[in-house]
């Protein structure tokens, strides 16, 4: 398997491996800057052909930081290999997320950033937002970057197929879509639903992104406000107190 790469903004790289069995995408982004930002890992069993993928934009060993949102396989499996390949990498993660698994898993101590905190990586500035269960477990975060006004949102919005990098179409129903597919199979539930959820969406839409990279799927450039307070409401809608 080869890694696709498309660059889907001005030095923000896309390198996604297509998992046919499971028809469904998996996305690490790659920042070049002067000090570049890998967000997710991916799986170790596609660590050659994400390390290949970044190799084609610039020397794996350069890179800096590695951020995800949640400790998972496929957002940090592979993160002890990317260490090992860059000697100054550090993780990004949130405090929960250091607290709970990453400082215990991980060759290289985490930066934890403090609320408010802007790490600056050359021309790009990105901010570590806790979001609580959003998408998944108690030790999510995502990472906005405020240059270019990307926001690195992991399983949000994700949906299945080899589809193409970028989308300037409804992604809020396709993902929709996919979830309502999902229903009775093993993937039902992914992405839960509490009183906080719909804040915490809010709050990311006050951000006004530009783009949403995604994790599984098509990243969206559009109105990245539009579509995730969109989200909330079928979020609320299938899982709220008054529905599912």
């Amino acid at each position: 398997m080869t890694a696709t790469v498309d660059e889907i903004a001005p030095d923000l790289f896309r390198i996604t491996c297509f998992n046919a069995a499971a028809n469904f995408q998996f996305s690490s982004f790659l920042v070049r800057d002067d000090e570049p930002l890998l967000y997710h890992t991916n799986l170790r069993g596609f660590f050659d052909e994400i390390r290949d993928g970044v190799a084609s934009v610039l020397d794996p060993a350069a890179i800096r930081w590695v951020g995800f949102s949640h400790f998972e396989s496929d957002e940090c499996g592979s993160l002890n290999d990317w260490l090992a390949v860059a000697p100054h990498a550090e993780p990004l993660c949130s405090f929960v997320g250091a607290r709970t698994s990453v400082a215990d898993f991980a060759d290289r101590a985490p930066r934890v950033p403090e609320p408010g905190e802007v790490v600056e990586t050359g021309s790009h500035r990105f901010r570590l937002i806790e979001t609580k269960h959003v998408p998944h477990g108690w030790d999510a975060s995502l990472l906005f970057e405020e240059t270019a006004k990307t926001l690195f949102c992991s399983d949000l919005l994700g949906h299945g197929g080899d589809v193409e990098a970028l989308y300037e179409g409804d992604i809020v129903g396709r993902s929709d879509a996919y979830a309502a597919r999902q229903q009775d199979g093993p993937m039902a539930g992914s992405v839960p639903y509490t009183h906080q959820t719909r804040p915490i969406l809010e709050d990311l839409a006050a951000l006004d992104p530009a783009v949403l990279a995604c994790m599984h799927g098509s990243s969206y450039l559009g109105d990245g406000a539009g579509a995730l307070r969109a989200f909330a409401d079928v979020l609320e809608k299938n899982f709220g107190p008054d529905g599912g």
